[in-house]
């Protein structure tokens, strides 16, 4: 049957939808995606989303990278304020390396970004600007060493092993070298409640129960029981605990014993 005189055809039709304003919109998001010069400098956004998680979804190209969605707003909560400066960047965990790029490119130019993993293979993966260091941070004396060669450390990711003893070691032994101001990121957390990497509900010796007794620890200030339960040098440098599914991140301080004061005039 002939088509009306006026109608379109479907293919004209086709091509006024994807001619409008919200098609190209969504075109040109795509194209941006695809292009490798995007997945390079990913960690930009021109419409002031979460860089992170842009960066993940256009890196269809690059080394691989496997995080649960959620942890992108927490790492750019807590990590924004460090990007574009000179600071050191630490990331337990390599794996395929593309974790450490993704942090290249969104702390800038200036970051040091080092990597630790137990696997040789990791070495190959060094770059300009990202370091590899091979070692098991099961062993304190390898993270003793390891706090030594790199020095002070304004940011650290905990994306290791997962296994409590390597948790709890890395964060005792390098929690001295945060700075002030720094910050301690440990991922994964939801190990602590799985039998195969040695935890459980309430299970002593994980690392959610060991961060527990952190969370008393930071009171300490206001202990009734100073023989059992005294001011320590976590008491004094841990400033805040921020828990997350899956995530704690610790802010690094100089804590003092906090003071009470009171202002203003009675109401009553």
């Amino acid at each position: 049957m002939p088509k009306k005189s006026g109608s379109p055809t479907l293919r004209e039709a086709a091509r006024r939808r994807l001619s409008s304003e919200p098609a190209m919109r969504v075109r040109r998001a795509l194209a941006r995606r695809l292009d490798p010069a995007v997945q390079d400098s990913g960690a930009k956004s021109s419409r002031g989303g979460n860089p992170l998680e842009e960066y993940f979804h256009a890196n269809n190209r690059g080394r691989r990278i496997h995080k649960w969605l959620h942890y992108f707003d927490i790492y750019d909560r807590h990590l924004r304020p460090y990007r574009d400066k000179p600071v050191t960047i630490v990331e337990f965990g390599v794996s395929h390396g593309g974790s450490l790029q993704m942090w290249k490119a969104y702390f800038g130019p200036q970051a040091r970004i080092v990597g630790v993993d137990i696997n040789p293979k990791c070495a190959a993966l060094e770059e300009p600007q990202i370091e590899i260091v091979i070692g098991d941070q099961g062993d304190r004396e390898f993270l003793r060493s390891l706090a030594a060669r790199i020095g002070p450390i304004d940011v650290l990711i905990e994306d290791g092993g997962h296994r409590m003893t390597q948790q709890i070691a890395t964060f005792e032994e390098m929690w001295p070298s945060i700075v002030d101001g720094g910050v301690f990121l440990i991922e994964d957390l939801h190990t602590s409640y799985w039998a195969k990497h040695h935890g459980g509900y309430q299970r002593q010796g994980t690392f959610i129960e060991y961060a527990k007794n952190l969370i008393d620890q930071q009171h300490a200030w206001h202990s009734e029981d100073p023989d059992t339960f005294e001011v320590d040098d976590y008491t004094r440098s841990i400033g805040g605990m921020h828990a997350y599914d899956s995530i704690i991140v610790f802010d690094k301080a100089t804590v003092t014993e906090p003071i009470s004061k009171t202002k203003g005039m009675r109401s009553h």
